[in-house]
């Protein structure tokens, strides 16, 4: 099959690129997720693999001197690979290699090979396509293992017997997850047993490596669909057994609770349609940790998860550590929004005190919009009438803050009088006594005592002070 370049927007470059590789006595091939992303009209990553049979190295400096004197090459010998920039694009040569693989190591002894030799140790067929740039057959489509039909088919299989593929680089059975998820593909079946009697080879790949496959996932369209694959092969217990360990429906005395994990799932998939926002999926993913650890059954009262959201909050921390997740902003942002996953909900009546909202909107601050986002996917009940009726609670909370918000100013709040002043208004140092008086302000303003003013706050600060012993310096 022969595959019109001649509209393609870097034509003039393949072009170049074949003219070169001609001039040098070297064969020249695009490969990989180029060819597979142009063959679905897709939008064509901005990161380009060509492979040679000869040396990548040669024909990636060669390609960069022609292209201009000025281009950086980086070289990779171990690899046999170089890349350098030009203009918008990332161009990745490699020379054509066989691999081998220790039980051990996911890291493969490589030796020089033929074009189907390198296609052959590709993860899947539709990644294993190339497409001729040399003179006496550009454009040609190299398919040896039928990925254009399974492309069609909408299928993931291996090049290799599955076993083999997994098992030499089990970062493979995560990839096969996530192109099924971002692509709306089915893994076949005989690579679905393989990755589940592989799945314990996951434990020699980095856990970094695995964090990026698995932020593709939560990032999709739907990633319920890759998380239920990972629990279904037994990746998602290796990796995240928090979650696993939501699975499944207890019964006592005749009472049940609902099944958490796919709870979970539902959330996610509910919170994907709002946000592209990575962290706020994660949320929605942890909010509910916390409840397998608490759960509890009381006589009278059923099924009980006290205090989920707060211990949930606790695990976050752990988790981020062990999968190798940013441990700052993002990691803190996670944590505050699965602790107040619940609150708002309990806010949904009539009498909620003023004070109550504005301790809601301090906690909250800037994460207000999104701890409503979350509480509106974390309604997953089919009922068309209690699902509207739920979010018309949280319409009507969300409309109650808004007012104090309005009027007392607490979100991103700001003592109305400093630390600073409160020593000179003392003569004290940094000491217990104005923590005491800076937290009394706070107290005072979220209870309604006193408006978020500095004039009612220096009165207030004054006769707490008094209480204290202490009087104006």
């Amino acid at each position: 099959m022969h595959i019109n370049l001649i509209q393609n927007k870097n034509y003039r470059l393949f072009k170049i690129i074949s003219e070169t590789a001609f001039l040098h006595g070297q064969s020249v091939y695009i490969i990989g997720g180029y060819v597979r992303d142009l063959l679905m009209k897709r939008a064509t990553p901005s990161d380009i693999d060509f492979v040679t049979e000869g040396s990548g190295i040669e024909l990636a400096q060669n390609i960069a001197k022609t292209l201009s004197p000025t281009l950086k090459v980086s070289i990779f010998k171990t690899y046999g690979t170089a890349m350098f920039r030009y203009h918008d694009l990332e161009l990745e040569f490699v020379g054509a290699r066989k691999e081998s693989y220790s039980e051990e190591s996911r890291n493969p002894e490589v030796e020089s090979g033929t074009l189907r030799e390198d296609q052959l140790r590709r993860d899947f067929t539709i990644n294993a396509m190339a497409i001729s740039l040399n003179k006496e057959n550009f454009g040609m489509l190299v398919d040896p293992f039928e990925g254009k039909q399974d492309l069609e088919n909408k299928i993931l299989r291996t090049p290799l017997e599955p076993h083999q593929t997994y098992s030499d680089d089990p970062l493979r059975m995560m990839r096969a997850i996530r192109f099924a998820t971002t692509l709306n593909f089915r893994v076949d079946e005989p690579s679905l047993a393989a990755i589940r009697q592989e799945a314990g080879r996951i434990k020699i790949v980095s856990m970094e490596r695995i964090m990026v496959e698995f932020n593709k996932i939560m990032l999709s369209q739907k990633p319920s669909s890759g998380l239920k694959l990972m629990e279904q092969t037994g990746l998602l217990k290796l990796i995240i057994p928090e979650l696993t360990a939501l699975k499944g429906i207890e019964e006592v005395e005749g009472q049940t609770h609902k099944d958490n994990f796919y709870h979970t799932l539902e959330v996610v998939d509910n919170i994907s349609l709002h946000t592209e926002n990575l962290w706020l999926r994660w949320a929605a993913l942890l909010h509910d940790i916390g409840k397998a650890p608490t759960k509890k059954f009381a006589e009278g009262t059923g099924w009980t998860f006290h205090g989920h959201e707060f211990l949930g909050s606790k695990m976050v921390k752990n988790l981020f550590q062990r999968l190798k997740l940013p441990l700052g902003q993002d990691m803190k942002y996670v944590q505050k929004l699965v602790k107040l996953s619940s609150r708002p909900i309990a806010l949904v009546t009539d009498d909620a005190s003023d004070s109550a909202l504005r301790r809601l909107l301090y906690d909250a601050g800037e994460d207000l919009e999104d701890l409503f986002t979350l509480c509106k996917a974390d309604i997953t009940t089919k009922n068309a009438k209690k699902q509207q009726h739920f979010k018309k609670n949280f319409d009507y909370v969300a409309a109650k803050i808004k007012e104090v918000e309005a009027k007392d100013h607490i979100r991103n709040f700001q003592p109305p009088i400093s630390g600073e002043e409160l020593m000179e208004l003392f003569g004290l140092k940094p000491g217990r006594e104005i923590g005491v008086l800076k937290e009394s302000v706070k107290e005072a303003i979220l209870e309604g005592k006193i408006s978020n003013s500095k004039e009612e706050a220096l009165h207030f600060v004054l006769s707490e002070a008094r209480k204290l012993g202490l009087s104006p310096a």
